[in-house]
């Protein structure tokens, strides 16, 4: 899993809140007992992931196009001056996972309701669109539904979130995991980007935990560090099976990963009391979900369909090249409730609409899907070789060993050799898809209605039938009505 937050502190008292806690025992905060001497809390460090995480969830297309923040009338710091009223706010929600209370517990709730109060403002705005998926999946596998929490420590809710380590996704699954648990991923699909499909990957990962340590703290631990890391730290701590107890024995990376779930489960719910306003969504009301059975590109459904083609992306963040191969097996693909009779009506003119301009340089392997394709790729500037290995789905291992690079850092301009898992399709060339792009012309696609003829149609957009003909690649001069032509547009 993704490597995540750090904050060293020394904690305070721990207090582990049950459903019937009270306000009467949270004089155990005060006692003065220090649980971890060993840890220094006197400097709060925030990696650079905590940070870009949640900006990358700022700069998503859904944030930026459905997304408007609320006029509020301003924030006064209201932040309780008690211990008590976090234990008595705690004690009131109704967890399985249990929710422990201490130093560290209250800065990471700090941390979200100061620091990045803007940051969880949006993220409580998109919790309606991916929540209710999440939680019927946990209930499906019979887990807690606080665990739906856990989406927003990984990842803030953006599906396309990639960490430094290189872990994507909603769930922020690293690439050996993500296979591991069904998820496929390669030069054209990456699966840990496919919200549902992650989900339930991550719903099995916390299942098969639980019946190794029986004790969903440890498989909150478990999630961020590994089974083998959690097992490692109880051995140290003399058996002990307490988060508390393994505590200094754990990676420091994940010593508040579970006092960040915590926190996450406070601001959540008690939002409002913090003056922090949900932005308001414009998204979608309803999707629905076709599956294709053939090769199509995003051009195709956004052109004929008149969709933004950086909706299909957002609703569909799997597709890693706008490719959906349907060829190797059916796939799914997300539209707007309102689209998907327009688009089984005319799956057809879709997938012929810029057809041979599109799939020119990508053929399908046939009865060898899954062959390695040897890749040549230059390195852009600002790239590492953590984002070369996910967008061929390969390892940054691999990557390294391909190339003999002794760290993750490349410089601009190097050429790296990728063996690729293609899915079955031949990746262009970037030198031939540049120059096939800089040939074609601009173009726009017409409908053929009933009684359109060829000369009809040219005169209508000011061409020749002969350029009608040649932009088409049509043998004759006859026109299907309901089918897609493509138009030449006048510089």
């Amino acid at each position: 899993m993704k490597k995540c937050f750090l904050l060293l502190f020394i904690a305070g008292t721990s207090f582990c809140i049950k459903a019937q806690t009270n306000e009467s025992n949270t004089s155990s905060l005060h006692s003065g007992e220090e649980l971890y001497p060993s840890v220094d809390d006197s400097e709060l460090f925030i990696p650079e992931s905590w940070e870009s995480n949640l900006d990358s969830l700022m700069n998503s297309w859904y944030v930026k196009h459905y997304t408007h923040k609320r006029e509020n009338p301003g924030y006064e710091n209201v932040l309780p001056g008690n211990d008590s009223i976090y234990v008595s706010r705690l004690s009131k929600l109704n967890n399985l996972v249990e929710l422990p209370y201490n130093r560290i517990v209250r800065n990471c709730i700090n941390l979200y309701v100061e620091r990045r109060r803007s940051s969880i403002e949006y993220v409580l705005g998109l919790e309606s669109f991916y929540f209710p998926m999440i939680e019927q999946a946990l209930d499906q596998y019979g887990l807690p539904d606080e665990l739906k929490y856990l989406a927003i420590v990984e990842s803030a809710l953006n599906p396309t979130a990639l960490s430094i380590a290189g872990a994507s996704g909603l769930w922020q699954f690293m690439l050996p995991t993500g296979k591991q648990y069904g998820l496929e991923i390669n030069s054209l699909v990456d699966e840990r980007c496919d919200p549902l499909k992650a989900t339930h990957a991550a719903c099995q990962y916390f299942k098969n935990m639980y019946n190794v340590f029986h004790d969903w703290t440890l498989v909150i631990a478990a999630y961020n560090c590994g089974e083998g890391n959690v097992n490692k730290a109880i051995r140290r701590a003399n058996g002990s099976t307490d988060y508390w107890k393994i505590y200094p024995y754990l990676p420091k990376e994940t010593r508040t990963y579970v006092p960040l779930f915590v926190a996450v489960n406070y601001v959540m719910n008690y939002y409002a009391q913090h003056q922090l306003y949900p932005v308001q969504t414009d998204l979608p009301p309803s999707t629905d979900t076709v599956m294709i059975n053939r090769q199509l590109h995003f051009d195709q459904i956004a052109e004929v369909l008149e969709i933004e083609k950086e909706f299909l992306r957002a609703l569909n963040p799997q597709y890693k090249r706008d490719i959906i191969p349907g060829n190797s097996k059916p796939r799914a693909l997300k539209l707007p409730a309102l689209k998907i009779y327009a688009f089984i009506e005319l799956q057809d003119s879709i997938a012929k609409h810029r057809a041979d301009e599109l799939f020119t340089n990508r053929t399908y392997a046939g009865e060898s899907p899954r062959t390695n394709e040897k890749i040549h790729h230059q390195v852009k500037k600002g790239e590492s070789v953590v984002t070369i290995a996910n967008k061929y789905g390969v390892t940054t291992a691999s990557v390294r060993k391909w190339n003999r690079l002794r760290s993750n850092k490349v410089a601009a301009g190097r050429r790296l050799v990728i063996y690729a898992d293609n899915g079955g399709y031949t990746i262009a060339s970037s030198a031939k898809s540049q120059q096939s792009k800089s040939a074609a012309k601009p173009f726009g696609a017409y409908k053929v209605k009933k009684g359109d003829t060829l000369s009809a149609v040219a005169k209508k957009f000011n061409c020749t039938s002969s350029e009608l003909k040649q932009l088409n690649k049509m043998g004759n001069n006859i026109l299907k009505e309901g089918e897609y032509i493509r138009i030449p547009l006048k510089e």
